[in-house]
């Protein structure tokens, strides 16, 4: 999270923050959609799906992978990502407790 103050923010705030951030691009967005639909892919096979560089969508796949949403295994010289289903439910539900706090009318 760049060079804000993390120690004034609780550790809920940094991590909703942090999964905010993923979902924030369109690129990361259309990343995830396309490894929840593959077996495990590498970085060559995204950049061939998306259209970006590999060295963009390296970028972006490090942002995803330090949420903790995908998870990295080396396969030869290559590292094959998939979604890690037990983060994402995590994230799911400490998304739901962060709606299910908010005031619908607070203004």
């Amino acid at each position: 999270m760049g060079a804000s103050k993390n120690s004034i923010h609780s550790n809920y705030c940094i991590e909703v923050a942090e999964i905010a951030k993923v979902f924030s691009h369109p690129a990361r967005v259309a990343i995830l959609l396309y490894i929840s639909k593959e077996d495990t892919c590498i970085c060559n096979d995204i950049v061939s799906e998306i259209g970006l560089s590999q060295a963009t969508v390296s970028q972006h796949l490090e942002v995803i992978n330090k949420a903790g949403i995908i998870r990295g295994t080396f396969k030869g010289n290559s590292k094959c990502y998939d979604i890690n289903i037990e983060r994402f439910k995590d994230l799911q539900v400490l998304l739901n407790s962060f709606f299910a706090t908010t005031k619908a009318n607070c203004c």
